[in-house]
């Protein structure tokens, strides 16, 4: 009968003293600050270096961008209207590494030699694992027309280096955007 009160107690004591603990050990803990926004800029700058070294048809400086981990996954649209996706890195390095071989581009040049992107968003669900996306503009060899992209990333930081994990591109092969309509 005086079982079910006291052991209520208990448990309402033992919640007190773990939230007091948690607090305390918190506060004491001297953790730095994350900068997001420098963060944010390290990013980009993965992002980008991995973009160019693709379009360029690098396959080791594109390859090191990546966690090569079971997990990682790549999905893209293309113009015939399929979608090709790989899970995991050998089965998305296999398929990367034969595009970039079977679509070679001049020594120096790329594919889409200028890349613009618009309305990022980005969402830190911890300090090594970050969800972004944006609309991204491809402009064609000739310099006259972009192909808009819908893409998202899915980062992670891998000993203390952000690497791609997910990556998610859907283009508009239809509807070209021509060159001087970005401004």
């Amino acid at each position: 009968m005086y079982k079910t009160p006291i052991n209520l107690l208990i448990c309402f004591v033992a919640l007190l003293s773990c939230r007091n603990t948690e607090s305390v050990s918190t506060e004491t803990s001297g953790t730095p600050t994350f900068d997001q926004a420098s963060e944010t800029e390290s990013i980009m700058s993965i992002i980008e270096n991995e973009t160019s070294c693709f379009y360029a048809r690098d396959y080791e400086c594109w390859k090191a961008h990546y966690a090569q981990v079971d997990y990682a996954f790549q999905a893209w649209n293309n113009a015939d209207g399929t979608v090709d996706v790989k899970r995991g890195w050998n089965e998305l390095d296999a398929k990367a590494g034969k595009y970039i071989k079977d679509n070679p581009v001049p020594p120096g040049g790329s594919s889409h030699p200028k890349v613009e992107r618009r309305n990022m968003q980005v969402k830190y669900f911890t300090n090594t694992l970050v969800y972004m996306s944006w609309d991204q503009y491809n402009i064609n060899p000739a310099m006259n027309a972009y192909t808009h992209s819908i893409e998202t990333r899915i980062m992670e930081k891998i000993a203390g280096v952000w690497k791609i994990v997910n990556v998610t591109s859907y283009w508009d092969y239809v509807n070209l955007v021509a060159k001087d309509s970005l401004k």
